[in-house]
């Protein structure tokens, strides 16, 4: 028996799913991704990433990386919003230079527990965890990593803030609000303890959040960055995810919420400096 050195690599087989596009021209796109999608190909999601309905789509693809033609970044399953693909190597190469050099804004909409009385840069590398490969955590010699966070909205239990990435890590975000003692609502994974880490009167209002928040409270709303051909400054948004409205409505103790079709900019997110 011969076995291969390597083995050949997987062909994204095209897969019809809801799409919806922020931004498009010949050059790159820019999604609004649902949470639950899983960005591009894995064990146990080989066939139902947003590439596979990107390939559906007829969308071209730059080459870039191995089994991940297009992706200039990613984001995690369980959290939205919006992320850039590249159509051409050229504007691949010219976006992932400028992510590079921080040139890319990106920012993100966080329901996390407690108070952030102020503004604040996390500034803990993070590493692979020692004992579960699936998790990380702040690790002494880990790879840099920078998160300024700004508070928005303070409620009873929670904050909505604003998270931007300095540096681009996997789930850097979550581990630093951990980190800081301000975990992601409905984070099933950095949560330590979630509504059990609140006593006394605060209990019932943070189970009422708990019990809504279905994933983690997590929104890539604000994206800025420049056109890798034309240079024009491109800023986008996306507002905060019905799925998670239940939860931002428990939290700020306003049921209105749930149908308005703005809260982030009802509650001055995009106002934020």
């Amino acid at each position: 028996m011969e076995l291969p050195e390597t083995a050949p690599p997987r062909h994204l087989v095209p897969r019809e799913l809801p799409l919806r596009v922020v931004f498009e021209d010949e050059h790159l796109l820019v999604l609004d991704k649902p949470a639950g999608l899983v960005v591009h190909p894995a064990p146990g999601h080989w066939d139902d990433t947003l590439l596979n309905a990107l390939v559906a789509r007829g969308t071209p693809l730059s080459d870039g990386a191995q089994g991940r033609p297009g992706l200039v970044h990613r984001l995690d399953k369980d959290t939205s919003g919006l992320l850039v693909v590249a159509k051409t190597d050229a504007a691949h190469r010219v976006l992932a230079g400028a992510l590079g050099r921080r040139e890319i804004e990106r920012r993100y909409a966080v329901l996390v527990w407690g108070h952030v009385g102020a503004a604040l840069v996390i500034d803990a590398a993070l590493g692979r965890h020692p004992r579960d490969r699936k998790r990380m955590t702040v690790l002494p010699g880990g790879r840099e990593a920078r998160t300024a966070v700004t508070p928005v909205a303070r409620f009873e239990t929670c904050d909505l803030v604003r998270a931007a990435l300095v540096t681009g890590r996997t789930h850097q975000i979550r581990v630093h609000l951990a980190h800081a003692g301000h975990p992601v609502v409905g984070d099933r994974t950095y949560a330590q303890g979630g509504a059990r880490r609140l006593t006394g009167a605060q209990r019932p209002f943070a189970d009422a959040v708990e019990r809504c928040a279905e994933r983690q409270a997590l929104h890539a709303a604000e994206l800025r960055l420049r056109h890798p051909v034309s240079g024009a400054l491109l800023e986008l948004r996306s507002e905060w995810p019905h799925d998670l409205r239940a939860a931002l409505a428990a939290a700020a103790e306003d049921p209105a919420l749930v149908d308005r079709e703005d809260p982030l900019q009802y509650l001055g997110f995009f106002e934020t400096p």
